[in-house]
């Protein structure tokens, strides 16, 4: 048996139906849409029902069976209902759900696991807050201590950002088209270009960058004339998920919290998505000499599925009083447990080195078929946190989004389903379970390759023309 198979519904996909989505799915996707609101959005691009799913496998109302690399946002990091971090949940729903921020033993241990996690010179300069159910009220927190610590307005985000669909975490997000619905978010907001290398905005290569970026960060608070007011915080995701998970060039990330210190201007981190194991370290960023302020977590920390969110802070940035922030259904005692549960189940399984193994292994693979289609601009990823960005042509660079929607409808049709994102909404995303093994991503690559055949992708050996 190979590592994590019994953790998983099958080791493949299986489709029984003509066509996806099947009479099942069709009549409850027919359903929802009369009786759940027009926000509803995921079964647009992934006409699915789902009724049941075990690991890297989920099963449709009418029993196909698809490899998911979707984790539902990332949020099931050590997979579906994982029998493991199941018997955490169920031991605690039997003792205590809902305490509001009254100490318990369960959530104690779970500030203790993450801190844990610090390295030792710094374990204890840090804090955990738990916050509502989203990653998006850990951004609002965030923002809001910043604020309050600084006494200033101000935030700096970047370009290809996503932090959430809450006003403020909305605010901070860079892509337009979320945000044009709206006449006012939060005021004095300023967005800058990311590292974003295979895009530079400064039109650099990788092997002559400067890091302009951050520099160009630098010269906004030092210009006199930039326009913009000295600002309470800087926040910036380590590495960009729905921003076609964007890994920024060494060195960027410690650069911005060097000069953002000599600044005095706070530094939040946004590790919801690329945090908890994702990129087999606990965090993205671990960098012990530059430490941001302050860091959003929710996502996997729940274990399966349970909403949770949290910021770890630096005690020195600490300004709050009792009930300074509150909320109801702060730390919900089941999420919490489940996070135990999760990390127990790291740990003892030792997903961190499985992690590193399984990424590698993907991005070998998708490097290969890189090789085969001229499609493939760039493949890029950190653990199983993967993105593969499509273009019409190489040279040009030309975005290639019609393309994306295709691959993920072809993929569906054959049981694998995955995400897609960019700043041009040309990049295919992949975020399996980190308990996926090699057969899973054998099956799944090798739908994935079909799908490039059936949509004719041009092969790697000719030259594509800008349209």
């Amino acid at each position: 048996m190979s590592k994590f198979e019994s953790f998983h519904l099958a080791q493949q996909p299986s489709i029984l139906t003509d066509t996806i989505p099947g009479p099942r799915s069709q009549a409850l996707i027919a359903r929802q849409q009369l009786l759940e609101s027009s926000i509803v959005s995921y079964p647009k691009g992934l006409p699915i029902a789902l009724k049941r799913a075990k690991g890297a496998i989920v099963e449709d109302a009418d029993g196909n069976q698809f490899i998911d690399f979707f984790s539902m946002a990332g949020v099931l990091n050590v997979g579906h209902v994982n029998p493991y971090v199941l018997e955490y949940v169920r031991k605690q729903q039997e003792e205590l759900i809902h305490v509001l921020d009254f100490p318990t033993e369960n959530k104690l241990d779970l500030i203790e696991k993450i801190l844990a996690e610090f390295p030792d010179n710094v374990r204890d300069q840090f804090k955990v807050a738990f916050c509502a159910s989203t990653g998006s009220d850990a951004v609002e927190a965030a923002i809001k201590l910043a604020k309050h610590k600084t006494g200033r307005e101000g935030v700096i985000a970047f370009h290809g950002s996503y932090h959430g669909m809450t006003s403020g975490a909305l605010s901070v997000t860079s892509h337009t088209q979320l945000r044009s619905g709206y006449k006012s978010l939060l005021p004095n907001i300023t967005f800058l270009p990311y590292s974003y290398c295979y895009r530079c905005p400064f039109n650099h290569q990788k092997e002559t960058c400067k890091l302009d970026c951050a520099e160009y960060f630098r010269y906004v608070l030092e210009n006199p004339h930039s326009g913009v007011v000295k600002p309470a915080a800087v926040i910036l995701e380590p590495i960009q998920g729905e921003g076609g998970t964007v890994i920024p060039k060494e060195g960027f990330l410690e650069k911005i919290i060097h000069i953002a210190r000599k600044h005095d201007v706070m530094v939040i981190f946004d590790e919801i998505q690329s945090g908890f194991f994702r990129t087999g370290n606990f965090m993205a960023y671990s960098n012990p000499d530059a430490l941001p302020d302050i860091i959003t977590m929710s996502k996997g920390l729940g274990g399966i599925g349970f909403p949770v969110s949290a910021i770890v802070y630096n005690k020195a940035v600490e300004s709050w009083a009792a009930g300074d922030h509150i909320g109801t259904f702060r730390g919900n005692q089941v999420s919490i447990a489940g996070g135990n549960g999760a990390f127990d189940f790291i740990k003892e399984y030792e997903v961190e080195a499985h992690v590193k193994e399984m990424g590698a292994y993907l991005l070998a693979r998708l490097q290969q078929l890189m090789d085969q289609f001229s499609c493939i601009g760039e493949v890029r990823g950190r653990g199983l946190f993967v993105g593969v960005e499509y273009v019409k042509d190489r040279y040009t660079k030309k975005p290639d989004a019609a393309l994306v929607k295709k691959l993920r409808q072809e993929c569906l049709q054959r049981g694998l389903i995955f995400e897609t994102g960019g700043h041009y909404n040309n990049v295919v995303r992949f975020l399996p379970p980190l308990i996926v093994n090699k057969e899973i991503i054998d099956s799944a690559l090798q739908i994935f390759e079909d799908a490039h055949h059936a949509i004719a992708a041009v092969p790697a050996a000719h030259t594509l023309t800008e349209i």
